[in-house]
């Protein structure tokens, strides 16, 4: 990586006669070697960086890594979103959750879980949304993310895509999906919006947009639960 260092000249009248340029390769060769006087300019910054990141939330019994079409950290987060609706007086609990892929940017740690490291899986400005959606609607959400290999979606949701990423069947709660029903779906703000090719949720027809994070709703859950778990359950599945 490089970065370029301007040298600026200027006369008495202190107006700007030339600029020039140089690049200065960025590397970790002073890493090992941090001098006494970097340490002390260092010093308060790391000392409000560790206050922020530092604090234990609770302990996870496994590593969980993200991805499609379904993966440990998906389910958990998922399920994070819909326990915070049925955990919260002032929201309508939801009948199922949704968070997307590309927003779990980190894995979940075994062992110990700080609050950095909830940060780093959603450090993203995105609020907990509870959408109302009548069941045809959901069917269009479960094919918009059968045509993305798969999103992060909580237990009561159970897939069958095929690789061409058509969805085949779909049920909440091992019941098929009613038209005519209105379901309530956990999610974020971003996705509620139609981001993502969730496009689906443009059609909500009411949207309860909380002032929760999704890092909130994450640090919460390892905090009551006190030890997090999770495991592959065939929620979705790609199939020929």
């Amino acid at each position: 990586m490089m970065g370029l260092c301007p040298t600026v000249c200027t006369h008495a009248q202190e107006k700007i006669s030339a600029i020039r340029t140089s690049r200065i390769e960025v590397t970790d060769r002073l890493d090992a070697q941090i001098t006494p006087q970097m340490r002390s300019v260092l010093a308060p910054y790391k000392t409000g960086v560790d206050s922020l990141m530092a604090p234990v939330l609770g302990q996870s019994r496994i590593g969980m890594g993200s991805g499609r079409p379904e993966s440990l950290l998906g389910n958990w987060a998922a399920d994070a979103l819909v326990w915070a609706t049925r955990t919260t007086d002032s929201l309508p609990p939801a009948d199922f959750g949704l968070i997307n892929v590309g927003g779990l940017r980190n894995s979940m740690p075994q062992g110990t879980v700080r609050r950095g490291d909830i940060l780093l899986i959603s450090p993203f400005i995105n609020h907990l949304t509870v959408c109302e959606l009548t069941g045809d609607v959901v069917l269009e959400l479960m094919e918009n993310i059968a045509s993305v290999g798969g999103e992060a979606v909580s237990r009561e949701v159970r897939m069958e895509t095929g690789t061409d990423g058509r969805l085949k069947s779909a049920t909440l709660n091992g019941e098929p999906i009613d038209p005519q029903r209105t379901y309530r779906l956990a999610t974020i703000d971003y996705l509620a919006e139609g981001n993502d090719k969730m496009v689906a949720l443009k059609k909500s027809s009411k949207k309860h947009i909380t002032g929760l994070l999704a890092s909130d709703v994450m640090m919460n859950c390892v905090k009551e639960s006190g030890t997090i778990d999770a495991k592959i359950e065939g929620r979705v599945i790609v199939t020929e």
